[in-house]
């Protein structure tokens, strides 16, 4: 890793925070450049402003600092994006083409593209959701992450791009607040169950979803980018799996700890968004590519949620 730079593009979000500090820990600080178009709290050297649709300025960017290797996290969640389908469009699609063409150029290493279970629409098995399967996304986040697994895989096939992808579940971490994510709920509910004592649920009671600790996440991230590149048979998103639980589960395990908690179901537009995707999950062509397999489940996240949120809240 002597020569490695790594970019991480929208490092100031719920994924990015925490997966930049991971790489510098791992890799070193002046390894790591972090950029977003917005100022990352923090001791957060080095950082650079970047809209990911200013091409120029991404380019002067892996230019000055030679950069080797990108994790790509710059995009509009699904709840947000269904606001602005065009704008989403082009910042999820184009930034990400900006990124394919220069891995291109200059011969990169390696290039990260977070994908979605998103991607999986009314088409799609929901139960024990194989690799491959048919893809008809119902949001324009869905429709993005679905196309850039395409051209992630294109530019595999076509230039030689190492290009590597994972489907999240929904991601839950205590480290921030996510924004405009349609499984936000399952981060909200920790902090209200501390902070309040209830919860307003914006999905139905049953609602299944798949769901990964932030801890999985990036490891699950760090290890398919160190992969052996003979390991790997995909070049798009491979599917990812933790758990899976309902709005009611959560709750419940949350009550083991919190007692007097109380949770009300008043679903809203991103029930019908959920209603669309899988419950459960099929990661077998990871664990066998890559080794992956998670750490938590639902008891031991829990068990960790509450623990860091009560030292900062």
């Amino acid at each position: 890793m002597s020569n490695t730079k790594i970019l991480v593009t929208g490092a100031n979000g719920q994924i990015g925070r925490v997966l930049t500090t991971a790489l510098r820990e791992k890799y070193g600080k002046e390894t790591v450049l972090a950029t977003d178009i917005t100022k990352i709290e923090g001791d957060i050297e080095p950082f650079e402003f970047l809209d990911i649709l200013n091409t120029q300025r991404l380019k002067e960017i892996v230019q000055d600092y030679d950069i080797t290797q990108v994790y790509h996290l710059a995009a509009i969640l699904s709840a947000s994006g269904e606001w602005n389908p065009v704008k989403t469009w082009n910042i999820n699609l184009n930034g990400l083409l900006s990124i394919l063409e220069l891995a291109r150029e200059k011969q990169m290493d390696r290039v990260f593209f977070p994908s979605t279970i998103a991607v999986f629409g009314n088409t799609t098995p929901r139960i024990n959701t194989h690799q491959d399967v048919p893809l008809l996304p119902t949001t324009v986040y869905g429709m993005s992450k679905t196309s850039g697994e395409l051209w992630c895989n294109y530019y595999h096939l076509k230039y030689g791009v190492d290009a590597r992808s994972v489907r999240y579940p929904g991601i839950i971490g205590w480290q921030s607040l996510p924004a405009g994510g349609t499984t936000d709920y399952a981060v909200e509910i920790y902090h209200e169950a501390l902070k309040s004592g209830k919860y307003e649920c914006f999905l139905a009671e049953n609602t299944r979803l798949p769901m990964m600790y932030m801890n999985d996440a990036i490891k699950a991230t760090i290890d398919l980018m160190e992969a052996p590149k003979e390991s790997l048979s995909l070049h798009y998103g491979y599917n990812l799996a933790a758990m899976s639980f309902t709005p009611a589960e959560i709750a419940a395990e949350i009550q083991k700890h919190i007692p007097d908690f109380k949770i009300s179901y008043k679903p809203d537009f991103r029930q019908e968004i959920a209603a669309s995707w899988s419950e459960t999950i099929d990661d077998s062509q990871a664990r066998k590519d890559w080794n992956w397999k998670p750490d938590f489940d639902l008891a031991s996240m829990t068990v960790d949620m509450l623990k860091h949120l009560r030292e900062i809240l």
